[in-house]
Parts: structure tokens; sequence; C-alpha cells
């Protein structure tokens, strides 16, 4: 296979019923993204071919029935199927789940087997994707199992980076999931991410609180300053720079977080709701601390978009490029790491705060 070193991005197509289809032909229709990657999608000709016809998109695809056929510089689309799909644009139903779930199989698989460089993955649907073979609250928890490493799930948005402790819990079971290994690990995971991924020498990071005002010394919850302080205050005496925990509700509001690499919430909401307040349409959910790599952009199937050909595109476009500019970082870290004498001669490559 020759690559001509583009660095090939697998797609996984998502819920057929949602946006997915729109948002990957959208993004590829300008052919200049072809500069950056090669591109890989995991569906069907005949699915993409009715999607391009349904959005009047003039794009040309390569089909392929096998990954080592690729072309660079082509759009290529790997037959996972060959029957006819039915689509029932803003429906969720269990065909949309199932050809979802044999998407995003097929190009996991492909990425463990080092056969494509990162994975894009589009939006599916919580609830149609489950099944005997597939148990998972998401894409995150999945990706997990499947490959190496302490998954932390990670939005970003130019330098605007927010982890979660927990992530895909019920309020009533998120304090419970917050322990001390688990605080050790996420941070450690960030830290690594940062250095590695994102080429930041010596990163500073913050951590927002579990309760309401941290607390109020124990007047709103005593796992502050019994758990996350203690925890933060450990981690602190290995060197990492690390702040907090800090009040969530003035923390962005402030302005605050400009001031970190990366800032790590206690959970969903408390990071997903601001992050998006700011950077929706443009922001990236990458799941950092992995062996391979794989973004998404920040939004669902959008069921109530889906064939009106309205659907934006920008945020599965910043993921294309994210994914890129993170597997082109981390090769050069782990050049660097090999042979630390060209450490010396290539600090360009950290970003120093």
């Amino acid at each position: 296979m020759s690559r001509e070193d583009k660095i090939v991005v697998g797609i996984s197509i998502g819920d057929i019923n949602g946006i997915g289809s729109e948002i990957v032909l959208k993004t590829f229709e300008d052919s200049r993204m072809l500069e950056f990657c090669t591109p890989v999608v995991f569906a069907s000709v005949k699915l993409m071919s009715f999607f391009k016809k349904h959005y009047e998109i003039d794009i040309n695809f390569h089909g392929i029935d096998k990954i080592e056929d690729l072309v660079p510089k082509k759009i290529n689309v790997l037959n996972v199927w060959k029957e006819h799909v039915d689509v029932a644009f803003g429906e969720e139903n269990q065909t949309g789940g199932e050809y979802a779930i044999k998407s995003l199989k097929a190009a996991v698989s492909a990425l463990k087997e080092s056969k494509i460089d990162a994975l894009v993955t589009a939006p599916i649907n919580k609830s149609n994707v489950q099944s005997e073979s597939f148990n998972f609250p998401g894409h995150t928890d999945y990706l997990a199992q499947e490959l190496e490493g302490e998954s932390l799930m990670l939005l970003v948005s130019e330098d605007l980076r927010v982890g979660l402790l927990t992530d895909h819990v019920a309020v009533k079971d998120v304090v419970k999931n917050i322990t001390r290994e688990r605080i050790d690990k996420k941070i450690n995971t960030i830290y690594h991410t940062l250095i590695e991924d994102f080429g930041i020498e010596r990163p500073k990071i913050a951590v927002l609180g579990i309760n309401p005002h941290t607390g109020d010394n124990g007047v709103i919850g005593d796992e502050d300053d019994t758990l996350l302080r203690p925890a933060l205050d450990n981690i602190r005496k290995n060197g990492k720079i690390v702040f907090g925990p800090y009040a969530a509700d003035s923390f962005f509001g402030s302005g605050n977080y400009k001031n970190f690499d990366a800032i790590i919430a206690s959970y969903h909401d408390q990071g997903l709701i601001p992050f998006k307040t700011l950077a929706f349409g443009k922001g990236v959910n990458f799941t950092a601390g992995l062996n391979r790599i794989r973004t998404s952009p920040d939004h669902g199937t959008a069921f109530d978009l889906a064939g009106k050909n309205e659907a934006n595109f920008e945020s599965f476009r910043e993921a294309v490029f994210s994914a890129v500019s993170i597997f082109e970082t981390r090769e050069e870290y782990e050049e660097i790491s090999k042979n630390p004498l060209q450490a010396s001669r290539k600090r360009g490559f950290v970003k120093k705060k």
C-alpha cells in the first residue's frame, strides 16, 4: 500500500439516519482536505452514492473491498457491507444503530492493526446501538475496551481543553465513582497527553471541585476536603503542576480557564456545558490516553436536521484536522524519545508556556 506519506484517517459513518453522512461529505467536498490526509470511509459505495445524490454534493469516491487497495489523494470508501440499506432520515431505529456499529467495529479493527493511522467517528445514537455484542454508553467506553491505555474524554478547541473525571455516569453515581485511584489516573493521563499529543513541555492543569463552592468548608458536602484536596496535594508532591479544586460556577465566566493548558471537571455537564457554550460547532472530542488516536465532532446525530442539507460540518472538519495534528505530534515525540540527544536540537517541538 503506497501512502505517499499521507496520514490515513479512517471514518466511521455513524447513525445512517443522522447527519453523519452529510458532515463527512461536506468536509471532503473541499479537495484541499486531501492535502492533509487520505480518508477511508467505512460504509459502502452504494450507501455513500445515495447520500451524495441526496445532498447534491459534487464528490468522487474510490470504492475498495480491502483497505490495502486504498489510493492516496482519493476519498476511499471501504465496502464493509454490500447490501442495500434503507435510510430513514431523522428516525431512531434499529437499522441506524446496526449499521453504525458495523462501520465502527470495522474501523476500530483497522485502527488496531495499524491499517489506518487515526479514526474520526461520526455521531451514533446511544440508545439504538445497544445489543448483545455492543453494550456501551458510547464510543469512548468501547474504545477503552478495544485499545490499550487509560482513556480520558478530552474536549478540545484551540487552546481550550476540558477533560472529565467521570463521563457518562448518572449524577446520582458521580461521587461514588470519584476515587483517589481515579483522580490519580485521570490527571496522569491528561498530563502525558498534553506533553505527547499537544507538545506542551510543562503543562498546567486546573481541577474543578465536586460540590458547589467546593463544599464551603463542609457545609455543602465534604468530598472536596476529604478526597479531592488530599489527592491533588499528593500529585503536586510528584512534580505535576496541578491547581484546585476551583469552584466551577465562576471558573469559566471569570476567564480563569485561559490560565491553564487543561481543565478537569468532576462530571460530564460540569465540563461540557461551559465547553460547548464557548466552542460549540468548533469543538472536538478526543479520546486521550489510548495507544491509538480517535477524535469526533462535539455534537450528536441531530435527527432534527438529518436529510435537510442544513448541518454544520465545521466540528467534524476540526476533528479531522485534530486527528492529523495529534498523530504528527505524537510521532515526533516518540522519535525524540527514542534518541534523547535529538531533544536539545529540536526544542522547537514544544510549546513553552
